[in-house]
């Protein structure tokens, strides 16, 4: 586990690219009982004004928190995780999308034995979650 006294803000603690495919959009929709055909069928999308299937923003929420948890070794340290959708994620039907996320310490708290974790997460080079921020527990010295 990383050590608060190891940390200063603007390090640099993860990054990470992770691919969506239909499928993985078809498979995340069993999965959280989200069957909203936008984020599977081109018609239903386009039907709606949408440019094309889009990810679903609860799937690229989870999917970018991924490297902070691996980072800390143990999801039971991510004390508070928000973010703001602000782009949607189209997935193409044949190359699907990668969202990068790159990971900084935004804030360290050593009373609290805390640090805060702000979340970089981009489509294409557009930021898709704005204010994406998690709160980590952290060991005081390593």
């Amino acid at each position: 586990m990383p050590a608060l006294t190891q940390l200063a803000v603007g390090d640099q603690v993860a990054i990470a690219t992770y691919r969506f495919t239909r499928d993985s959009l078809v498979r995340y929709s069993g999965a959280s009982g989200d069957f909203n055909a936008i984020h599977y069928r081109d018609d239903v999308a386009a039907s709606v004004g949408l440019p094309g299937v889009l990810a679903h923003g609860m799937l690229t929420m989870g999917v970018a928190v991924q490297p902070v948890v691996e980072w800390l070794g143990d999801p039971g340290r991510v004390l508070g995780y928000q973010v703001k959708f602000t782009r949607p994620v189209l997935v193409d039907p044949v190359e699907g999308a990668e969202i990068e996320v790159l990971a900084k310490v935004g804030a360290v708290n050593a009373e609290e034995h805390s640090a805060r974790i702000d979340l970089t997460v981009t489509f294409n080079g557009d930021t898709v979650l704005g204010k994406a921020q998690v709160l980590v527990s952290l060991a005081a010295s390593a």
